[in-house]
């Protein structure tokens, strides 16, 4: 071993040290790794940030804004309405929620599809008194294992076709990973239906849990003439928020105030009063055609944003309209969520309290400025859609453009995921805000800080180091058992190294092996994808597992329960279909 292998490999382990440490947040990790590469010289200083200008980086950052601009549309919540009343128990909601994540992941971000279908889980959970420990665990795995299908399912997939393509100077199609790939999901789908029983039922949820389930607000909504909904009685309205939005008051000639019954009919015109939840009532509004009250924010970027009126605020005992916020501030007042008491009158005209939480829309750059004159406590920020517009199927279309673009190969997957990002942010889909705001910044620094650092192994001869190590061990025994053998040890690193840096450093050294054994590298490079990609075990390895520890009330052993039996599932379908559809052939 040279001195330049021994600094490579040293600096692997004490990177891997550090991310089991834990903490020190990884892409800080990442950060010190890249710049000890430097400095001790097996990283050029002149390609140091070559990472960041990586495919592998555009494409996860540009995946993460589409998943986003989906998930704003609501058609995929829209979608999975007609059924919600049939998922009454655990082993409906099961293989429908999973298999529907497992379906989107396929061709979108596998974390934006969890995303997208969290909330839908967290609803059902609460209307059928399912816990959450019994559903999101396996809507997690199902996400990671849809992935596998597709060159753009995940991140794993995209990194192995680049290692592919440096190592035989051509990368893996967008289909190339479907026979294996498939065959794994939907074995994995089937233990996933009855395997949920593994889980406990007694997990409650964590804090993280409340940013899907707020307090309940009060808002105002017009009733215009061309609403389908002209004509209809109050149960059917409510019917369209799935029961948990509440017709509080009807205000109908301006001043007379009812208050309906079930089967009131509704006028065109009609004030409403509408209680419930931010995002039940956004879907509602969208949904019935509603028009929310208020004058229009103004010109420019808009913004959302929760705020507690404190005793000391200039707001306490005032009107939005004797404060005017309108005129005086640019803010419109959307909605008030007032703990213990209903409110009956036109948001403009109701006297706020101390304690009251308001949603404030107007110019995103002012709303900072809004809250500190007024003296307002802004909420820990989480998405609010309420006053925003959706875009209904432009996303889905923009996307499907997109993978057509990659399937007919007219277009680079980078190129093509880029074009789609901003296409959608030109359509105001998003705001540019918004797309800050949902591209995970540490995941990008993780990729561009550690891309060189991987590459030091192989530059340094590191891998093929290993490469010669393992290959004593995998000439005593048949290549299929090599091949399952590289496999577990994908699997087994993933959570420490996290997933991308797995296949950064375990991909070119399993074209390596294959190179000493005289064998072709794909199937090696497959079994690293699909090792690297299934991390079951923990909730660190990949950023699905540790969004529903939270929620799900998940302690780490949890995910051993559930996850043990589908790796060993993994291991031995995945290693099957790899022999078969990609042969372990000499070359």
């Amino acid at each position: 071993m040279t001195l330049d292998q021994g600094l490579a490999f040293g600096l692997i382990g004490v990177t891997v040290a550090l991310f089991v440490w834990g903490r020190l947040p990884y892409d800080l990790v990442a950060l010190l790794s890249l710049v000890a590469g430097v400095a001790a010289g097996i990283v050029p200083a002149a390609k140091a940030f070559d990472g960041f200008s990586d495919d592998v980086v555009v494409i996860v950052a540009s995946a993460l804004v589409i998943s986003a601009a989906v998930s704003r549309s609501g058609v995929v919540e829209s979608a999975m309405r007609p059924l919600l009343p049939y998922l009454r128990r655990p082993r409906q909601q099961v293989p429908v929620l999973a298999g529907a994540v497992m379906g989107m992941s396929v061709f979108t971000k596998n974390i934006g599809a969890l995303a997208i279908f969290m909330p839908v889980a967290l609803q059902l959970g609460r209307k059928t008194g399912t816990s959450p420990s019994l559903l999101l665990m396996p809507m997690s795995f199902a996400s990671l294992i849809g992935g596998l299908v597709t060159l753009v399912g995940t991140s794993t997939n995209i990194i192995v076709s680049k290692v592919r393509e440096d190592v035989t100077g051509k990368p893996f199609e967008m289909f190339d990973f479907t026979p294996v790939g498939l065959g794994i999901a939907l074995s994995g789908l089937a233990f996933l239906a009855f395997g949920y029983r593994l889980l406990p039922k007694d997990r409650r949820p964590g804090a993280s849990a409340a940013q899907f389930r707020l307090d309940a607000y009060t808002t105002e909504a017009r009733l215009p003439a061309d609403s389908p909904l002209v004509g209809a009685t109050v149960a059917e309205l409510e019917a369209l928020g799935d029961g948990d939005v509440t017709v509080a008051t009807v205000i109908r000639e301006r001043f007379r105030r009812y208050v309906p019954g079930p089967d009131w009919r509704l006028a065109a015109d009609d004030i409403l009063l509408l209680d419930g939840e931010p995002e039940d009532l956004e879907r509602l509004v969208a949904r019935a055609r509603l028009t929310l009250v208020g004058p229009p924010a103004g010109e420019g970027e808009i913004g959302v944003i929760e705020a507690v009126v404190p005793a000391d605020s200039p707001l306490v005992g005032a009107t939005a309209a004797k404060a005017e916020l309108a005129g005086r501030h640019g803010a419109t007042l959307l909605a008030v969520s007032r703990s213990g008491a209903r409110i009956t009158r036109r948001i403009a005209s109701v006297r706020l309290r101390a304690g009251d939480v308001v949603v404030l829309r107007g110019q995103a750059e002012r709303l900072p400025d809004v809250l500190g004159d007024l003296g307002l406590l802004p909420l820990a920020e989480r998405s609010i859609a309420l006053g925003h517009s959706r875009r209904g199927f432009v996303p889905i279309v923009v996307l499907a453009g997109a993978m057509a673009l990659v399937a007919l190969h007219l277009v680079p997957v980078a190129m093509a995921f880029f074009g789609a990002a901003v296409l959608l942010l030109l359509l105001r889909v998003l705001t540019m805000r918004e797309a800050y705001e949902t591209i995970e910044w540490p995941v990008i620094v993780l990729l561009g800080a550690l891309i060189p650092v991987s590459d030091a192994v192989r530059t340094t001869g590191g891998t093929d180091l290993i490469a010669g190590a393992m290959s004593g061990v995998a000439q005593a025994v048949p290549p299929t058992l090599a091949l399952g053998l590289l496999l577990v040890t994908a699997m087994a690193v993933t959570p420490f190294l996290n997933n991308a840096a797995t296949v950064l450093v375990m991909g070119p050294i399993g074209a390596s092996l294959a190179g000493k054994l005289g064998l072709d590298p794909d199937p090696f490079l497959m079994a690293v994808s699909v090792g690297a990609a299934c991390d079951f075990l923990t909730p660190i390895g990949h950023q699905c597992n540790t969004l529903v520890m939270g929620p799900g009330g998940y302690r780490f052993g949890d995910y051993a329960r559930l996850g043990l039996p589908l790796s060993l599932l993994v291991v031995v379908v995945g290693t099957v279909l790899i022999s078969l559809f990609w042969p372990v052939a000499p070359t």
